[in-house]
């Protein structure tokens, strides 16, 4: 069984996890009357993160956790009764309170499996209901799915450039505090880590718990050997060795010393860790020492500042390296700090109750103008499942006959899809009418999938330089409808 992500950490109550204005916009409703105003949004990004030619969705399972304990408090509604407008009033009246008091989640909620590998454009979660509660849960799904969307994606291109080899995260310490530390290694060992550092997620996640020692250890010590030493003798069966306190070819020589002393003694050492300068050289002449020493077994564990991008280096470069321990880069999203997904409103249902109003979203830009629809992503496959495109289309619609894929941005590319071709639905069900409808995957069998999907997409779409595009398309009509509607709700200019 799953433990809860995030109400075992936090007070129970997570409700005021959010923005000031979507509290502010649930009052309008309220006072409008448009609470129970059926409604539909969709959470998507816009494009990869890194550069890259795909995403990992993760996150899910908190944004389950936060969905079913969404409760005000006494403390929550005390705090907004406490709030005052401009002019010294209250901003929230005690019936908008009382209402919130007794609110109950009661939406549907469709959502891609964590450990999908998603592209721009397409629904990670949709949810559907009462315009008030849908518009309320924005913030916090965007801040739950967005991050360790992110990380996990940043762990699937670490583990692309590692191959076989073990990746260790390491980025408790320079995380953006604790939560983001937890986060980051939930999705850092989805996306395909071997282990993290992290104690508190090895314990809440069941994730692999490593580590090494600190340089303060060897400092701690009159010499080298010594606390080499001290260090075997506490855990003759799990050391790694930091050599690169003084000297790392003379830490390396150290090294030996003690492992040919816990050889004799009836143990082995695990490892040796480089942290600074040229880990390529270094590497290589570290394997050298170990090997002729006769220990071959012996691993050579490289950290400081590593990323996929270094890691290919390196490999292309001959290092010896078995084991790469990744800390800031992967946990901070060093070059990419942020996903950018966005929750927009694309269905709102007409009040007389007689069927739809989609709505959309200009932009300048037609990649941020939003898809109208109640939006599901089918995903064609060849004979052996592996993505070959992916169709939105609105489920509120019936599909044509015949259909035909075409791109949201260029509308001259276009790809026929056959009558035959074999599919899955990626939006699963969640949630309905606020009750739990779905049993989640264990950490690990998300893992599994990310594994799966990652190796499914043809290669030049996982490369990190200028990947292939994977194609993602509106169906026809949707695209139709979409540019009516575009056309219907711009203003015309005069020239």
């Amino acid at each position: 069984m799953n433990p809860a992500p995030l109400s075992g950490l936090y007070a129970p109550s997570l409700s005021l996890l959010t923005d000031l204005y979507q509290v502010t916009m649930a009052y309008g409703y309220w006072q409008q009357g448009l609470q129970d105003r059926e409604a539909v949004f969709h959470l998507y990004f816009r494009r990869p993160p890194f550069s890259g030619g795909y995403a990992v969705a993760a996150g899910l399972a908190y944004a389950v956790d936060f969905l079913e304990n969404l409760r005000f408090s006494d403390d929550d509604l005390a705090y907004l009764g406490g709030l005052q407008s401009a002019k010294g009033a209250a901003m929230f009246p005690q019936e908008f309170l009382d209402y919130l008091r007794e609110l109950q989640f009661t939406c549907d909620v469709d959502a891609i499996a964590e450990g999908t590998v998603v592209f721009a454009n397409e629904p990670l979660i949709r949810v559907q209901g009462p315009l008030l509660q849908a518009q309320l849960v924005e913030t916090a799904l965007l801040t739950l799915v967005n991050f360790q969307t992110l990380i996990a994606t940043k762990a699937s291109r670490i583990r692309e450039a590692a191959g076989s080899d073990t990746v260790l995260e390491f980025g408790l310490r320079r995380a953006q505090g604790f939560d983001g530390g937890l986060s980051a290694s939930r999705a850092a060992y989805l996306g395909g880590v071997d282990a993290t550092s992290n104690v508190l997620a090895g314990q809440r996640f069941n994730i692999p718990v490593k580590g090494t020692h600190a340089h303060s250890w060897v400092m701690a010590f009159d010499d080298e050997v010594a606390a080499f030493t001290a260090y075997a003798k506490a855990f003759p069966d799990d050391s790694v060795f930091l050599v690169d306190t003084y000297d790392t070819l003379e830490g390396v020589r150290h090294a030996i010393k003690v492992a040919r002393e816990l050889r004799a003694n009836g143990h082995e050492l695990g490892g040796i860790r480089l942290d600074s300068g040229d880990l390529a050289y270094l590497s290589r002449e570290a394997r050298a020492l170990l090997n002729e020493a006769g220990f071959e077994n012996v691993r050579i564990v490289a950290s400081n500042d590593l990323e996929e991008n270094l890691i290919t280096s390196l490999k292309l470069q001959g290092a010896q390296i078995d084991t790469w321990g990744i800390g800031t880069q992967l946990v901070t999203a060093y070059d990419q700090p942020a996903l950018g997904g966005v929750y927009k409103l694309a269905a709102l249902r007409k009040p007389d109750d007689s069927g739809w109003d989609f709505t959309i979203k200009l932009s300048e830009q037609l990649a941020k103008t939003s898809i109208p629809g109640i939006l599901q992503v089918r995903r064609y496959q060849n004979e052996h499942g592996q993505p070959r495109a992916d169709m939105l289309y609105n489920t509120a619609e019936p599909l044509p006959e015949r259909l035909t894929i075409i791109d949201p941005v260029d509308a001259t590319r276009r790809r026929p899809v056959r009558p035959d071709a074999p599919y899955r639905e990626l939006l699963e069900p969640i949630f309905r009418r606020g009750e739990l409808v779905h049993q989640l995957p264990t950490l690990q069998e998300s893992r599994n999938r990310a594994h799966r999907e990652v190796l499914s997409l043809d290669p030049s779409i996982r490369r990190f330089l200028n990947p292939h595009t994977y194609p993602v398309g509106l169906e026809e009509s949707l695209n139709t409808f979409r540019t009516n509607l575009i056309l219907e709700k711009r203003p015309l200019r005069p020239a």
